[in-house]
């Protein structure tokens, strides 16, 4: 009889078990919105690019407004709302679609506010004050309920004219591990003063190009000197959009790099990343994968990604 009670009792208790076990993974994964206001440059754009397919292929919405500005840096942000409180008809005080900050902090009731500082000044600490302060102040006041979130952009890549052919400037980094390191050390540095969160997309393309499978390395067998369109070195395991071909000025084909911008593997690491410092959740289950993006190296990214966000948490 207490044998019967016991294994009774132990069915019940598995059951129970295993319901709590399927109720915590529905609460999890319980559909979320989240309204989001990137205030940034091209390099916002590209981490965000892939963001509403994920959130979509994760059960959840995104409302998202993008003040995009190229090349802005955190005291253009700030100094275009200065000349607005100033001059309310002062255009300089608004962005190209005629609205002021303030303007786009109120149209909606934002859970996340984002920041991030130009990827050509990113190493210098002393370029982040105090615009970066102020920002903060700013959104606080009119988006009170939002959370400032500060997006830590990436280095460029290691064959990008900054390293191969470096202008000699005091403070400049030499190469993209240092380029990597200065920034890092000054993102986090600004967003402890700020009392924010790092969006960690650029220790997640750190890790990406060190690991030694997928890691990028530059072709060093194509011949610049010769080439002629449509022809490119190797590129695989990019996560820039490196060397491309465009026209210049008097429509001559011209062998150009871009190692400053993400391309599809780049933008889809970054929103991986996005994804998870927004939802809250893994990305790595998440099944949505850029339309020729070869399916492990997605993997690889996803399990990045993670691991980017994974890393800081745990510090």
């Amino acid at each position: 009889m207490k044998t019967h009670l016991s294994n009774s009792f132990s069915r019940i208790a598995i059951v129970v078990l295993i319901s709590l076990v399927w109720l915590s993974v529905a609460v999890a994964g319980e559909p979320q919105t989240v309204r989001l206001l990137t205030i940034g440059n091209s390099f916002s754009r590209n981490a965000t690019h892939y963001l509403p397919d994920l959130a979509k292929a994760g059960g959840h919405s995104l409302i998202h407004c993008s003040i995009v500005v190229g090349g802005a840096s955190l005291q253009l942000h700030a100094e275009k709302f200065q000349k607005f409180e100033l001059d309310a008809t002062d255009k300089a005080g608004c962005y190209t679609n005629g609205r002021s900050l303030k303007q786009e902090l109120t149209a909606d009731r934002w859970d996340f506010v984002t920041i991030q500082q130009a990827s050509i000044k990113s190493h210098d600490i002393e370029t982040y004050r105090p615009f970066a302060g102020q920002l903060r102040d700013y959104i606080k006041r009119h988006a009170p309920q939002a959370k400032l979130l500060v997006h830590q952009t990436w280095a460029y890549r290691c064959d990008d004219p900054r390293f191969t052919k470096p202008h000699g400037k005091p403070g400049e980094p030499p190469t993209r591990e240092a380029m990597y390191r200065m920034l890092t050390n000054a993102y986090r540095t600004i967003a402890a003063e700020l009392g924010a969160r790092l969006i960690p997309v650029g220790d997640a393309f750190h890790l990406a190009d060190s690991d030694p499978k997928w890691g990028y390395k530059p072709d060093t067998r194509f011949d610049f000197k010769n080439a002629r369109p449509p022809a490119l070195p190797n590129q695989i395991r990019s996560l820039h959009v490196g060397w491309q071909w465009k026209k210049d000025k008097n429509g001559k084909p011209t062998l150009s790099m871009d190692g400053h911008h993400a391309n599809t593997a780049g933008e889809y690491l970054g929103a991986c990343v996005w994804y998870e410092a927004l939802f809250g959740e893994s990305v790595l289950a998440n099944r949505f994968v850029p339309k020729g993006l070869d399916p492990a190296y997605a993997r690889f990214l996803r399990e990045t990604a993670h691991r980017a966000v994974s890393m800081l948490t745990s510090q």
